[in-house]
């Protein structure tokens, strides 16, 4: 009876440490890509071979090929192997793509496409939004802005609400694509939010220009929304700079601030 209960309970553990292995395995074939080791358009090592690189059996590698193939970053050939894809096919805003990028997610430039795409977007999901947001939106969006202006200290939780309020701001849009996106963009946006976030020297400019676009929506002025919007841009494009000159050391002030000016 002993021996048949470790058997149970040996056969329920093991499907709970299982995704753990292979999640663990997955994220460290994902960063040997993301830094190169295999670079694009090389051929990872054989199954075998992999096996005995990183302590788990055929099963696991199998499985984490899998969800990276699943994601862009690998693709399987017949009696080739598995090659690494090029990045330009990576889902790169996919939530386990961005954190697998970790340290290294600069040398891709999301931030700054992110901020690309964001221009192109928040300044007319603003101006919808302010003629078609319910008042349960507008609610919902100043206790976001509220969650931010108590935050204090803390950037994470600041992030967060900054986050919830972006996503709520493109619903608000009633523009269906626009929602679509909002979901599309959430792992992205939290990494570019978080990444000006703590680079900016102070978060009160943030603070005061979303609480403006809260009121401009309550009043229904659909070009002081569109204007609240680009402002945030504006800040978020200098405090990414901010960020950038902190990371590379190199680059001249000027070259920064061009790099990162508003495009309208």
């Amino acid at each position: 009876m002993d021996s048949l209960q470790r058997q149970e309970h040996g056969a329920s553990a093991r499907p709970e440490r299982r995704p753990r292995v292979r999640r663990n395995v997955t994220a460290a074939i994902a960063g040997d890509i993301c830094t190169e080791r295999y670079p694009s358009g090389s051929t990872l090592p054989r199954e075998n071979d992999l096996c005995e690189m990183y302590g788990v059996s055929r099963t696991v590698i199998r499985e984490s090929l899998k969800v990276l193939e699943s994601k862009g970053l690998v693709r399987g050939k017949p009696r080739i192997g598995t090659s690494v894809c090029d990045k330009d096919d990576w889902n790169i805003l996919d939530q386990d793509v961005l954190e697998w990028m970790g340290p290294h997610i600069a040398d891709f430039d999301i931030l700054g496409s992110i901020l690309e795409a964001r221009r192109t977007i928040e300044p007319a999901a603003a101006e919808y939004a302010a003629e078609r947001a319910t008042a349960r939106e507008i609610a919902d969006l100043e206790n976001a802005w509220q969650r931010m202006r108590d935050s204090g200290d803390d950037p994470d939780g600041f992030t967060e609400a900054d986050v919830t309020f972006h996503k709520v701001l493109l619903s608000a849009s009633h523009n269906q694509v626009f929602r679509r996106l909002s979901s599309a963009m959430h792992a992205g946006l939290k990494y570019a939010l978080h990444a000006s976030n703590v680079a900016a020297h102070s978060r009160d400019e943030a603070i005061a220009v979303h609480g403006e676009l809260v009121e401009a929506l309550r009043l229904r002025d659909r070009a002081a929304a569109r204007d609240c919007a680009h402002r945030m841009l504006d800040l978020a494009a200098r405090d990414l700079a901010v960020e950038r000159r902190a990371r590379d050391g190199a680059r001249p002030l000027s070259d920064t601030s061009k790099s990162a000016a508003p495009r309208r």
